[in-house]
């Protein structure tokens, strides 16, 4: 250890807690060796906002010592203490929970010792403020992170208060390739789960859209479309749901830091009515790649990302595709927004939110906040799937002073993407691939009420090593505030047995777009 500090410090503490799991008395050591060493921790959970209902931020210690003793103590005196034999540093739920009802809107100090031949050391402290709390429930999928198999992937709800997960669907079940089938894109209206959907692909394919009476499979399916709706956006008031449809390819790098390209060699928006089973398409272009639609909070504006790629209209179609995988890296994806007028279900002429372009940069996933004063998006250099792209980081537009930049103090040196915003917009959950570089994971990050996103940590984890030792990837975080009533059960018997409710196509929806005449 270097840098110890040879002086003995005697402490003596009344407040005695049981450790975790057991009925023993842990009593902070009198006697021990500072170090002004700061421990390595995983997760990294050291000078953190947190939420006020997260479930215990369990940890693991790199350092060797034989035993270790953590206290959490708050500002007037709460303290809870637990000891660990191992690395493995567990805190009991029950006075976890207590402890944060005690410290909102202040900060938890975290002293951590530990034994080590035959003396204890007090290491360097750190603190955890407690901030308003999280959206009780968080949606996502897992996929082992390949290119063309999905055998084994599925959707699951994750209690973040606890430690619970439940499966929402899974589709490892059956292997044969009759029933081999994907799941993507599930989506919430409002942050409740009350109306949610998501697309099944190949065997037994379709949109399946739930609500509090029925699960129905949808078949979104035209000449006049590209493919189903892909990249939902539920219009706040309305059973109404904005979709992306996209021809969309792979192409792999024989050399290059990143593995994959996924290209859309098309791409239009989509408008779905759930309630009258009517699909209409909102833009339909041949040169430009509209993707990612997005509802304001009040719903009177969709938010999109669109390419428009130079030189295309002059090209064959025949010649699109080799011209498109060619120059990859320079489709740029603006973001731009379309007014809607509810009342008549029309929308209006596109205009620019955030030029990309003309800084040789690409957005994509538009998000607006709660209170619409946010415009949340990843940023790179080009492209518009960033989970592959290392220069991925997640920026904001001040939609008030008009004003974008990146959330440096959140973002990391690899891949920080498909995010999501907690219904009090306090809170950002994202997918980021910060540890290896491989496996996407799932981060939290507090967004102030002045627009600065602060340091992200790992979802925590009952054990910790889990975020490790599970070989799949976290993707598409959604919260909401209550559970998903509906089983892996109820989804299967729609999705297997179910031939699905074709939708109406009524062709173009009235727009007053110079594209569309």
């Amino acid at each position: 250890m270097n840098k110890n500090i040879k002086k003995q410090i005697s402490g003596l503490t009344l407040l005695m807690f049981l450790c975790t799991g057991c009925d023993k008395q842990v009593k902070i050591p009198q006697t021990y060796i500072e170090c002004t060493d700061s421990l390595y921790l995983y997760p990294d959970y050291k000078n953190i906002i947190i939420p006020s209902n997260i479930a215990p931020l369990n940890f693991t210690i790199d350092n060797g010592a034989e035993k270790y003793i953590v206290s959490l103590k708050g500002q007037n005196g709460q303290e809870l203490l637990t000891e660990s034999d191992q690395n493995l540093i567990q805190f009991n739920p029950e006075k976890w929970r207590e402890l944060l009802k005690q410290t909102i809107g202040t900060k938890i100090k975290v002293q951590i010792y530990g034994y080590n031949k035959k003396q204890w050391e007090k290491y360097k402290s750190y603190s955890l403020s407690v901030a308003e709390p999280i959206d009780s429930f968080l949606s996502y999928r897992l996929i082992e992170p390949g290119y063309e198999l999905y055998r084994q992937l599925g959707l699951y709800q994750r209690n973040l208060t606890t430690f619970d997960v439940s499966p929402i669907y899974e589709n490892n079940k059956v292997y044969d390739d009759n029933n081999n089938h994907c799941v993507n894109c599930h989506n919430y209206q409002n942050y409740q789960t009350e109306n949610m959907l998501f697309h099944v692909r190949a065997a037994h394919g379709g949109t399946i859209i739930a609500d509090k009476e029925k699960i129905k499979k949808i078949i979104i399916k035209h000449d006049s479309i590209l493919s189903s709706g892909v990249y939902p956006s539920w219009h706040p008031n309305h059973k109404w749901i904005a979709f992306s449809t996209n021809n969309t390819g792979q192409v792999f790098h024989i050399k290059h830091k990143e593995k994959v390209e996924v290209l859309d060699l098309s791409s239009d928006l989509l408008f779905y009515d759930a309630e009258q089973n009517e699909v209409f398409n909102i833009l339909k272009t041949d040169n430009s790649f509209e993707t990612f639609p997005c509802w304001s909070p009040d719903g009177k504006q969709l938010y999109f990302c669109v390419a428009e790629p130079e030189n295309l209209a002059n090209i064959p179609d025949s010649l699109k595709r080799d011209f498109i995988t060619k120059n990859y890296n320079q489709l740029f994806y603006n973001i731009k927004v379309l007014d809607f007028n509810e009342k008549e279900k029309t929308f209006g002429i596109p205009k620019m939110v955030v030029d990309c372009t003309s800084q040789k940069k690409s957005a994509s996933v538009p998000k607006i906040s709660p209170n619409g004063d946010f415009l949340l998006y990843t940023l790179a250099d080009y492209g518009q799937f960033h989970i592959w792209h290392k220069s991925a980081d997640l920026w904001v537009k001040d939609l008030k002073n008009d004003s974008t930049y990146a959330l440096t103090e959140t973002n990391s040196k690899d891949v920080d993407s498909y995010h999501t915003w907690s219904s009090n917009g306090r809170w950002i959950v994202f997918s980021s691939r910060r540890d290896d570089g491989n496996y996407t994971r799932i981060y939290l990050a507090y967004f102030d009420r002045n627009g600065r996103g602060h340091k992200a940590f790992l979802l925590p984890q009952e054990n910790p090593e889990e975020n490790i030792l599970l070989l799949k990837s976290y993707n598409v975080p959604e919260l909401t505030t209550d559970a998903l009533q509906w089983t892996d059960s109820d989804f299967k018997t729609v999705i297997y047995n179910d031939q699905g409710i074709n939708a109406d196509y009524k062709g173009r929806i009235k727009t007053d777009s110079e594209e569309d005449k």
